[in-house]
């Protein structure tokens, strides 16, 4: 037996002589039930209100205000979706509104933050961060803030009831989250594949669509998948924009549910629900690239 393989063993001895009990080798794991059940508590309490709604949209007018609440209702009322959505043309039309306004101001966002963010990245100055400023001020101000300066504005120009003017709102609300998350996506690309790309006869903007966009590529799908979340379900300006109902995205129709003398909420939860199911598809087919994106992007400056 060796000197070092010894002194272990003795100092193992003295510990067992001391305290009664042998020291856990240090390579050896822990079992992490508790943590388990801690996650699994967490997740139930964020995927609860998810069960309550669609549980609900399942419910008959009678079984929505039972004591004790019906947890798993039966039979199913499945009338609910087809007075909400299927057999109403204006809630079908407020998704197709939703759905084009998402889109554009997704589009819109990533055409305008990915280069603002680049050029943020790359600008090297003692003031770079007070530039972020503006920013992040932006992302502070409540909507209502800026839609109603934004309705006067909009009248003046004719995007009011229109879907140019609803994607442009939605943009401006979601460009300043896009560049602040884009950036340190940008800084964690090293400048020498930009210059060897120069080396090789490669302009500016040749390096950065063939070279720097493809290697930020989780960065770009974090920032659609956010941008079309917040304009999916963004309100304020949907409310503000539009004086049609035609016009109205899906979050301004599921208001309509909520009358003078009561809501509905059978009606209401089953809309609720057809709304939700876009982003949870979007969050389950992107989320690789979501958490990949996350991780990639966590750097310091």
């Amino acid at each position: 037996m060796s000197m070092s393989s010894r002194s272990v063993t003795e100092t193992e001895a003295m510990v067992v002589v001391r305290t009664g009990r042998r020291r856990r080798p240090l390579n050896s794991e822990r079992p992490k039930w508790h943590l388990t059940a801690v996650a699994i508590i967490v997740v139930g309490a964020y995927l609860f209100p998810l069960y309550w709604l669609a549980s609900t949209s399942l419910k008959s007018p009678e079984q929505l205000f039972t004591s004790p609440p019906t947890w798993v209702p039966f039979p199913l009322e499945w009338s609910n979706y087809a007075t909400a959505v299927f057999e109403n043309p204006l809630m079908m039309r407020a998704l197709g509104n939703s759905l084009i306004i998402s889109v554009g101001a997704t589009l819109l966002t990533l055409v305008l933050a990915a280069p603002a963010a680049y050029g943020l990245a790359r600008l090297r100055l003692r003031w770079t961060a007070l530039l972020m400023l503006p920013f992040l001020i932006a992302q502070l101000l409540p909507a209502i803030n800026v839609a109603l300066p934004m309705f006067t504005l909009f009248s003046q120009w004719g995007l009011v009831n229109s879907y140019v003017g609803l994607i442009l709102a939605n943009a401006v609300g979601t460009l300043p989250f896009a560049v602040i998350v884009l950036r340190p996506f940008y800084l964690t690309i090293p400048g020498e594949l930009e210059e060897a790309a120069a080396v090789d006869g490669a302009t500016r903007f040749q390096a950065f669509f063939r070279i720097v966009l493809p290697l930020v590529r989780p960065g770009l799908v974090t920032v659609a998948v956010f941008a079309f979340v917040m304009a999916w379900g963004e309100f304020v300006f949907g409310l503000t924009l539009t004086t049609e109902r035609e016009m109205q995205p899906v979050t301004v129709t599921l208001n309509s549910f909520i009358g003078q003398y009561g809501t509905e909420w059978g009606p209401l939860m089953a809309a609720s629900t057809v709304v939700a199911i876009p982003l949870i598809i979007v969050f389950v087919v992107f989320q690789r690239y979501i958490t990949s994106g996350l991780a990639a992007g966590s750097v310091k400056d």
